[in-house]
């Protein structure tokens, strides 16, 4: 697999899909999504370098394509 970074918003929500596929979006917090996100095994950026707006960017990607389905 490729390394995942930061801004690469939609490959990372494409895999927190595939890793959480029955997960609740509206209960999901941007705590949530860091933790699965660093937690991913091709994650290859730093953590420190996140802030709300990526984590939005990758809720968003996420919802949009568990609601395109």
């Amino acid at each position: 697999m490729n390394p995942l970074y930061w801004d690469a918003s939609f490959a990372i929500a494409c895999r927190l899909r595939r890793e959480h596929p029955v997960v609740d979006l509206q209960q999901v917090s941007l705590s949530q999504i860091f933790d699965w996100v660093i937690a991913l095994p091709d994650f290859a950026d730093e953590p420190e370098l996140v802030n709300d707006e990526l984590l939005m960017a990758i809720y968003q990607d996420w919802y949009e394509e568990s609601s395109a389905l």
